[in-house]
């Protein structure tokens, strides 16, 4: 029997973990292509390293190299010298950067808004930055920059996260004081997408998608909106496809994506977020899907032997995005084929189907075990005011309840 250790790289979430090695250990013995294998998983801790020592783990899930360097340095000799398997790829992903993002998918002829990047306002600490910027810096008055993008638009930090230094800009007025309030942060302006439809958030692992309705004006608890058939097939298609393909291009594979649906137009504003919100007290219906997916992808990556691709094969993803003589239809389809085949889309669902048929029950019976209830309770005491526990105690036992009474009737 085959042994595989999947190793957690955790930075202060508690609550997916624990649920995580909760279902891992329902997954049982896996037999496939004449083997046996075992699943274990492993919390990792920092600490010194041997460039040439071999790591015990057959697969990382990341959660902590986007902030945390030495993990992240950790990773690449993983990857590079021992065929450690990641579900992020740490070469095309560093601190949530999001430009590079914006410029590969305008290539690809995708349809994100009008985005420009504006200089520092407050000059980086380098001696050398005065001289050079006397020099060569060319001045610009914002305001123009401003008119060319549009209003409203939105001011955002190129390599930002959770919505921190995003602000609505709506005038010229205030597109100055934001920018004066910026400092040392290098931020893109992009034109807004407004009135919008419906804005959605889908999160991806491996080749399953998850399309949410997302309202960020909301509290925390209450932005992701239990709505089901929200999104036109023609839409939804749309939508899981960008997705899937920003992490194909980019090796990603377990990431969100967010896009703004308006006049039937799908349009991305965010998908650099290898490091997802997959907390139970946001997700809430929607966390045992996440772990479910989780533990499938894992298993399937470790048992199969998949191998990590760390460089990206670009040129076939430019080569639709510059044929002039496809539609714009024309080329989701061939970039859901090229997702589809990165992800081994077929050989997954094959899979998934002969050797983990029983993990669609065992998340249910997790979802309503003590075990269970006892995660989704140290999640509310550890995120809300005591004076609040009861209410959201009872708020989350709700909706996961709900989500365990939807599944069909044969997952029961």
């Amino acid at each position: 029997m085959q042994r595989h250790l999947i190793g957690l790289l955790l930075g202060t979430e508690e609550d997916w973990p624990r649920a995580f090695e909760l279902l891992l250990g329902r997954v049982g013995k896996i037999r496939w292509q004449g083997g046996t294998h075992e699943l274990a998983s492993e919390r990792i801790v920092n600490e010194p390293f041997d460039l040439r020592s071999k790591p015990r783990y057959d697969l990382v899930i990341d959660r902590l190299a986007w902030w945390y360097q030495l993990p992240r340095e950790w990773l690449k000799k993983a990857a590079l010298m021992d065929d450690v398997y990641l579900l992020n790829n740490p070469f095309t992903f560093q601190s949530m950067e999001k430009h590079s993002a914006y410029c590969a998918m305008m290539r690809l002829g995708l349809k994100v808004p009008e985005t420009w990047m504006v200089p520092h306002k407050v000059p980086p600490e380098n001696e050398r930055f005065q001289a050079t910027a006397e020099r060569y810096n060319a001045p610009f008055e914002l305001a123009d920059v401003g008119a060319r993008v549009g209003y409203p638009l939105y001011m955002k930090p190129f390599d930002g996260g959770q919505w921190v230094g995003v602000t609505r800009v709506a005038d010229e007025r205030e597109l100055h004081d934001r920018y004066d309030a910026s400092g040392e942060r290098l931020m893109h302006l992009q034109r807004a997408v407004e009135p919008m439809d419906v804005f959605v958030r889908s999160l991806s692992i491996g080749p399953e998608t998850m399309s949410m309705a997302y309202d960020p004006g909301r509290p925390l608890h209450d932005r992701y909106q239990v709505r089901h058939g929200f999104l036109g097939e023609q839409t939804g298609f749309e939508v899981v496809t960008i997705s899937r393909l920003v992490n194909a291009f980019f090796r990603w594979e377990f990431n969100s994506c967010e896009t703004i649906v308006r006049g039937g137009e799908v349009h991305p504003i965010d998908y650099a977020n290898a490091s997802p919100d997959v907390a139970l007290t946001s997700l809430h219906y929607y966390f045992p899907w996440a772990i479910r997916a989780l533990a499938r992808w894992s298993a399937f990556c470790a048992v199969s032997e998949r191998r990590m691709r760390l460089f990206q094969d670009s040129r076939r993803y430019f080569e639709i995005g510059d044929d002039e003589s496809l539609s714009y239809e024309e080329q989701l389809r061939r970039y859901r084929a090229l997702a589809d085949a990165y992800f081994s889309a077929d050989e997954y669902r094959e899979f998934c189907a002969a050797v983990l048929p029983h993990l669609d029950e065992a998340t249910v019976e997790l979802v309503e075990s003590s075990e269970f209830d006892g995660v989704l309770v140290d999640a509310v005491r550890s995120t809300f005011p005591q004076h609040e526990h009861e209410r959201f105690v009872a708020h989350y036992r709700g909706l996961l309840s709900a989500w365990a009474r939807d599944q069909t009737p044969a997952t029961r």
